[in-house]
Parts: structure tokens; C-alpha cells; sequence
């Protein structure tokens, strides 16, 4: 009698826990400063193409912009994992954190030797800011 009401509450758990609905994954979440009025930005992307900037509402990318952040994620990996922090040079008006499953990188808009998915991130981060969460930059 104990296994079944332990059976029944067991399943009424995973019933009321299912309601909520399964959570997609995040790809990354970019943290961009700077010294410009609207450097200052966090932006969340998920593997289902939702998109939170500065905490706000979902929004949705379109199936090219999610295309596009898939690719970056895929290209971000061995960066991430060797945690790649690559330091300003004089003049720099954006520094970016990025953090992806397997770790994170560091870089600012004019750090030498940027791998080119730095670049890419860059401007798919500006894109996404102003194009989808309608942001000034």
C-alpha cells in the first residue's frame, strides 16, 4: 500500500511539474559594456530562438537569426572551453562576457587577434538588440 501512494504521489508530482512545460536550453548569454549610453546589455538566447534583452520580455528570433546563433555557439566552443580572455587595446568602447555550456570568453570590441566568431557575435549582438528587442544599440 506504501509503494502505491508513494507511486501515486510520485506521478501527481511529475503531472503538476509537466504543466509548467519543458524548458529549453540556453545557447549563451552575452554581458556587453562600455562606455556609451547604451553599451550596457545582457542578452539571453535560447536553442528554441527566444531572446530576453536586459531581462525583458521573450521575444522570438526569426529562423535565420537562429540559424545564425547556433553556428556562433557551435564556433564558440573551443573558445569557451579554454575560457579565451583577450585583453583591450587603447580605445575600446565595448567589452563582452560570454558564457556557453562549456565555459565562457572575454574580449572588447578592438582586442587583438579576435577569432573571427568574435566579430560575428558582435554584430549579431547589435542586430538582435536593435532589430528584435528594438534597443538603440
Amino acid at each position: 500500500m506504501r509503494l502505491l501512494a508513494a507511486l501515486a504521489a510520485l506521478a501527481s508530482t511529475a503531472v503538476i511539474a509537466g504543466c509548467g512545460g519543458v524548458k529549453a536550453a540556453d545557447l549563451f548569454i552575452v554581458y556587453r559594456s562600455g562606455t556609451t549610453p547604451h553599451a550596457h546589455l545582457t542578452l539571453l538566447v535560447n536553442e528554441e530562438g527566444n531572446v530576453t534583452c536586459n531581462g525583458g520580455p521573450i521575444v522570438k528570433l526569426s529562423d535565420a537569426q537562429l540559424v545564425k546563433a547556433r553556428a556562433i555557439q557551435e564556433d564558440l566552443h573551443d573558445s569557451a572551453q579554454s575560457h579565451l580572455t583577450l585583453a583591450p587595446r587603447a580605445g575600446s568602447v565595448l567589452r563582452y562576457y560570454v558564457r556557453e555550456e562549456s565555459g565562457d570568453v572575454r574580449f572588447s570590441d578592438n582586442s587583438a587577434a579576435q577569432p573571427s566568431v568574435l566579430h560575428q557575435l558582435q554584430l549579431f549582438v547589435l542586430e538582435t538588440a536593435q532589430q528584435v528587442c528594438h534597443l538603440p544599440e
